[in-house]
């Protein structure tokens, strides 16, 4: 006795992979402490670098999220140190005067919009960053 094949159940399509979801919401509040600690430079000199360097230093291992977001935050707080530098030396033909007060600006900007973007669980890049740590 044979079945007609129009009775054949077919099989179940086979299970798709789950979706990888995004950074757990510690691995961004981290991540968000990565860029914040930054703000540490307004009260410690070279803060807003040793900030992010610690926090990388320690979660580096364990968050790859915060791995990422940690060498973005110190790439660009030793891009605005360097560019600080220069500013300090253009202020011996005055240019620097102008320069510095912009500079300070922008880098506040970015460094909230990068805490911002890390809350939410998104990879933010810094621009006019020197990718020196990797």
């Amino acid at each position: 006795m044979s079945v007609p094949p129009e009775s054949v159940i077919p099989p179940p399509p086979p299970s798709e992979p789950p979706m990888a979801s995004g950074p757990s919401a510690e691995e961004r509040q981290w991540a968000m402490f990565a860029h914040l600690s930054a703000l540490v430079g307004l009260l410690i000199p070279f803060g807003s670098i040793i900030g992010p360097l610690v926090i990388w230093l320690i979660k580096k291992d364990t968050m790859p999220f915060v791995n990422d977001q940690g060498k973005e935050a110190l790439n660009f707080n030793i891009t605005m140190g360097i560019a600080a530098i220069v500013c300090s030396m253009l202020m011996l033909i005055l240019i620097g005067f102008l320069l510095l007060p912009v500079l300070v600006i922008l880098w506040l900007v970015f460094v909230i919009i990068g805490t911002i973007k890390a809350n939410e669980g998104t990879a933010y890049r810094y621009p006019f960053t020197l990718r020196l740590v990797s």
